[in-house]
């Protein structure tokens, strides 16, 4: 299987996301949201564009509180943190201002519960004007209507859509060292549309192929090995 970051519409509407929000103009808000349903490639996409951009990414935990989450974040920014919990609001707005950055806190939905735990995120946007998305699943935003004063400084939101025929074949073309016919394609987007579901099913379809000397997959082996 070949080693290579598949862009698909989601992940490109996940791109658009955060090149609007770096041209807006200083007064417009940045904060955005990912959201959508589980194997998608939400966190894929958001660690590929760690690496793309200047990002500083963090993953929110269970029985996170707006006091970790600021110490997690100024670890990101290679500090220690300090033991006020405003010392550490403090510094990572002083990080922040100094080297402007985009901020992404995946799993947010672990946040969404308790207000005070991201409570700081709205203000660290607000001190610094840096943008900030937030990932997470597909009652996310829902969760964040809850939230008036934060939910007004949300400029772009884009939910992750479940893959279409066009995007699997995108996939299985870009990953796969066998060749997949069109009706294949079909009969696989009937059956699967998570992203981990699909990887597997071209590593199984490879060793198959391989085994049984086999140039494509068509239907008829799709439908005998599913």
């Amino acid at each position: 299987m070949r080693k290579i970051f598949v862009k698909t519409n989601n992940v490109k509407n996940f791109i658009g996301l955060v090149e609007n929000l770096q041209n807006k103009s200083k007064n417009i808000p940045k904060m955005g949201l990912i959201y959508g349903e589980p194997g998608l490639g939400k966190s894929q996409t958001a660690l590929w564009l760690a690496y793309k951009y200047n990002v500083t990414y963090l993953r929110a935990t269970n029985l996170m509180t707006g006091r970790w989450l600021l110490e997690e974040l100024v670890k990101e920014l290679d500090e220690i943190p300090r033991y006020l919990t405003s010392d550490n609001f403090n510094l990572v707005v002083k990080k922040l201002k100094q080297n402007q950055q985009i901020i992404f806190i995946d799993e947010i939905d672990y946040l969404m519960n308790n207000y005070k735990s991201i409570e700081p995120l709205r203000d660290i946007h607000d001190e610094t004007d840096c943008p900030i998305v937030f990932v997470g699943m597909g009652l996310a935003h829902r969760k964040l209507e809850r939230y008036k004063h934060l939910y007004d400084r949300f400029s772009e939101i884009v939910k992750f859509e479940t893959f279409g025929v066009n995007d699997i074949g995108q996939i299985i073309g870009q990953l796969s060292e066998v060749t997949f016919t069109p009706d294949s394609i079909e009969y696989i987007h009937k059956k699967y549309n998570r992203f981990r579901q699909i990887v597997q099913l071209i590593n199984q379809m490879e060793i198959f192929a391989k085994d049984n000397n086999l140039t494509e997959i068509n239907l008829e082996v799709i439908q005998h090995i599913l």
